[in-house]
């Protein structure tokens, strides 16, 4: 749905208590936009801040290396995570104000080592900055979640998790001195990645997500998500997702995979995968932050143009046969073509959001609305934690697009880096 003001925010949980839900936010370059929407419906609801819940993807740094969907330049993209990160610790305790996606980078092209190495160093970007305003790392480390990729070697892909986990514990406690068991906890929904399907002879994907649920039950994730089937050639059908629900639904009602927690573990080959996978995280990361850090190579182009030559290789390896595909480049068969679902655009959708945005611009009080704009402005300018003006600013119904080019104008726009 677009999201353009708060009323579009009220229509979206309209008759949905926010406190029976845990609600997970897709948002990006304008992430303390959107929760400030958030949190102004929970406050119109009524509910106080220590009843609100939920996760926001959030993770800007993500977006330039995988999906681009960024506005700023680095560091003030950087300011308001960190602002989110701070206003959430001190004000909605059960509320996840950032998931690091390390699940984009591995689509984007990385290999599994770099999906948790970016990953953590980005988490620990985030980390960093919130610690030097101040705030202890026992009371908003538990609350960073961590969103990861599945498609691959079965043994690595369990390994590669189980590693990730035992990393994360090492950092918090001995990098940031946290003493609170909570915040070790590597917290993380992982499922099937897209990557990993194929177009050709799709109904295999089936078999595919199952492996890749299976990964994930085994390695001992809190959330599970899986692609459909058809997902690699277009927008999944009903009955697709339908499968993938089942799926999992299967392995938990009929498999007993959340009966035990690691049942791997123990195993010498699994055991011994895992130091392996380990040692390579951490040496990745070292790596980046001799040559001076995750937010430097992300400005430089640096770890773009490393997953990039990561995709070119993986290509490569499908192209010539050395990685096998079923019924891409082994096992194939001569298919008929499959209709694709095209998403239609509506234009009558994009009339009635027009016409409701400039009823809602003529309805509110515009002088709120240019005083809660220029008080943001003139704080962006600042080091303030900007949370507070922007939650002002969208209970006076200022649209995204309002906020968002005042912020342009203080922060600028980010150019994207000519990666050779």
């Amino acid at each position: 749905m677009a999201v353009d003001t708060l009323k579009d925010m009220e229509y979206a949980f309209e008759g949905i208590p926010i406190d029976k839900i845990s609600t997970s936010l897709t948002i990006n370059s304008t992430a303390a936009i959107l929760l400030a929407m958030y949190i102004v419906v929970a406050e119109k609801q009524g509910l106080s801040p220590d009843k609100i819940r939920g996760t926001a993807q959030n993770d800007i740094l993500k977006e330039y290396i995988g999906r681009g969907t960024w506005i700023f330049p680095v560091e003030p993209s950087l300011r308001l995570i960190t602002d989110t990160i701070e206003y959430c610790s001190k004000n909605i305790p059960k509320y996840y104000p950032v998931s690091v996606c390390g699940y984009h980078i591995r689509e984007s092209g990385a290999n599994p080592v770099q999906e948790i190495a970016y990953a953590y160093l980005i988490a620990k970007a985030y980390i960093q900055r919130v610690l030097a305003r101040g705030i202890d790392a026992n009371d908003f480390i538990a609350r960073i979640s961590f969103n990861f990729d599945i498609h691959g070697n079965f043994f690595e892909q369990i390994a590669k998790f189980r590693a990730a986990r035992r990393l994360w514990a090492k950092i918090v406690k001995d990098e940031f001195n946290a003493t609170n068991p909570k915040a070790m906890m590597m917290k993380m929904i992982a499922g099937g990645g897209g990557g990993g399907l194929t177009t050709e002879q799709p109904e295999n994907n089936i078999v595919r997500g199952a492996y890749y649920a299976l990964i994930s039950a085994l390695s001992g994730t809190q959330t599970m998500a899986l692609c459909s089937y058809d997902e690699a050639y277009t927008i999944p059908s009903e009955k697709a997702a339908l499968i993938s629900l089942r799926t999992m639904q299967i392995l938990i009602e009929e498999m007993g995979l959340c009966d035990t927690a690691d049942p791997l573990g123990g195993s010498y080959y699994i055991e011994a995968l895992t130091d392996q996978l380990e040692n390579k995280i951490e040496n990745c990361m070292k790596q980046v932050e001799k040559r001076g850090g995750i937010v430097s190579a992300i400005s430089k182009g640096e770890i773009q143009r490393e997953v990039s030559k990561q995709a070119y290789l993986y290509e490569k390896m499908i192209q010539s046969g050395e990685l096998v595909k079923v019924g891409v480049n082994k096992y194939r068969i001569e298919e008929e073509e499959r209709k694709i679902k095209i998403h239609e655009h509506n234009p009558a959708l994009v009339k009635q959001q027009i016409k409701t945005l400039d009823k809602i611009k003529k309805t509110r009080d515009n002088k709120k609305v240019k005083d809660s704009l220029d008080k943001l402005r003139d704080m962006a300018k600042t080091e303030e934690n900007l949370m507070p003006y922007i939650i002002e600013c969208v209970r006076v119904y200022t649209t995204v697009g309002e906020i968002t080019k005042v912020l342009k104008e203080i922060f600028g726009e980010f150019k994207e880096p000519v990666i050779i």
